[in-house]
């Protein structure tokens, strides 16, 4: 028996296996979709923390300016200033360099302190003095440089013939600097006080004229106006710091910088030790870059290079023992308001060629 056809329900068949299939193919697409948009997210992030529009590699380096203090006489510093080596260290990372001049140590430590510089080198007494000031630097490394590099100076017709004939005489030198420590130890060990000479704390400009105009009675000083002196007058020596002084310079950083820029001063102290070595093979090249600056002839230039000793070096026991005996002496005598630890201050980094 035949069922009657009925068209309204032949319609709501078709119709409901249109909406079933409908349903599928949104399912079906809604999936497809999620998935792509997934695999899409995730190829633009990979894309994006890899390279810009251009394909050039990104780095995640934040870039800084690098503030370098430096002395004229302080040859490695002035060396890589000269050579543009260390902005060219900083070329890919966006850093950039500026260099500020100072007439010694201690003026350069202050600005350290007002936060005008991140780093710089100088003698073995600046520090120890910045440290009792309370001034937020640390040792990072450390120059051997030489005792015969610094010296006490007399004029060549002067009647002193020894430093214990320094007794009440005029004894030119810079407060705080490693000539002042060079000349501490010199009296002690001829028997003089400290307190028994007549000192004047000059910058080495200002001293070198006085000497030569007969205003004091010696000089205490280090290289290049050491050996400036010696060719120019024909000063004579009293005393070097053998056996008296080890005459070491350091590389010296803000701790601020330390801190928060440990890349940067790796790369600082990668730059500084090449060229360190370079100027320990190139006396001569380095006189002709000096003399211009200093206004001291290459030929004698040269003589100061000669004999003197370069390196950077991180900082061991032994030489933190020395430096804490330089502190010990200059508190003895009174010049340090107080007792310091150097190891309280010392960079526990690498350097990168250590």
């Amino acid at each position: 028996m035949l069922t009657k056809f009925s068209p309204s329900r032949f319609l709501g068949i078709a119709i409901a296996f249109f909406q079933r299939f409908q349903q599928r193919r949104i399912r079906t697409f809604c999936i497809m979709f999620a998935v792509g948009l997934s695999l899409t997210l995730a190829v633009s992030a990979c894309s994006g923390s890899a390279s810009d529009n251009s394909g050039t590699p990104q780095t995640t380096q934040t870039p800084t300016t690098v503030r370098i203090g430096y002395q004229k006489a302080s040859t490695v510093l002035y060396a890589l200033k000269a050579r543009g080596e260390l902005e060219k260290a900083f070329v890919t990372s966006g850093s950039s360099v500026t260099w500020s001049e100072f007439p010694a140590g201690p003026p350069l430590l202050e600005a350290l302190n007002a936060g005008s510089i991140d780093f710089g080198y100088t003698g073995e007494s600046p520090p120890i003095f910045a440290q009792a000031g309370g001034i937020p630097l640390v040792y990072v490394a450390y120059d051997p440089w030489s005792p015969k590099a610094e010296a006490i100076l007399v004029p060549k017709d002067s009647p002193i013939k020894s430093v214990a004939e320094l007794k009440g005489k005029k004894v030119a030198f810079v407060k705080g600097s490693n000539a002042n420590y060079l000349l501490v130890k010199a009296l002690e060990k001829a028997g003089v006080q400290y307190s028994d000479i007549q000192r004047v704390t000059l910058t080495p400009a200002d001293a070198r004229a006085v000497f030569e105009g007969k205003k004091v009675d010696a000089w205490a000083i280090w290289d290049p106006y050491l050996a400036a002196a010696e060719a120019a007058t024909g000063a004579r020596t009293l005393a070097d710091a053998t056996g008296l002084a080890a005459n070491r310079g350091y590389y010296l950083a803000a701790k601020s910088f330390v801190d928060a820029k440990p890349d940067a001063l790796k790369i600082v102290l990668d730059q500084v030790k090449k060229v360190s070595d370079w100027a320990k093979k190139n006396p001569s090249e380095v006189a002709k870059i000096l003399s211009p600056a200093l206004g001291i002839d290459a030929p004698v230039l040269e003589i100061a290079e000669k004999r003197r000793e370069y390196d950077v070096l991180p900082l061991t026991d032994e030489v933190i023992t020395k430096q804490q005996e330089v502190a010990d002496t200059f508190y003895k005598i009174k010049l340090l308001p107080k007792e310091i630890k150097v190891k309280e201050i010392v960079w526990q980094g690498k350097m990168n060629n250590s």
